[in-house]
């Protein structure tokens, strides 16, 4: 058997290990917290767009690309991106649902 003594000591370790293991978790716990504020902020903004009417939404885009000429200069690959994206990334679209709709008739 362990003497008292012993046991004293070991009881004292494991209280002082067992305070270690909680400042550690509370520590992880606010490290976790503070990493996930940019994905919180970023849950509450697709939240609140999910909200807005589709008319809003789509007035989002002439506003954006007004901006965005505003902003960029027409020179360059960023303004060419700028001026062109939204038309090609229209035409992807509507040409993806041509395909889609004629392979669904198809069936």
């Amino acid at each position: 058997m362990y003497s008292d003594r012993e046991l004293n000591r070991l009881a004292a370790y494991k209280v002082s290990l067992r305070r270690r293991i909680a400042a550690r978790r509370t520590e992880c716990v606010l490290l976790v917290s503070r990493l996930t504020r940019p994905v919180a902020w970023l849950d509450r903004a697709l939240a609140f767009w999910r909200r807005l009417s589709p008319f809003t939404q789509l007035a989002a885009v002439p506003l954006g690309l007004l901006v965005s000429r505003a902003v960029l200069p027409r020179r360059g690959l960023l303004g060419s991106l700028a001026r062109w994206g939204p038309l090609a990334f229209g035409a992807a679209r509507g040409l993806g649902a041509v395909f889609r709709s004629r392979s669904d008739q198809t069936r």
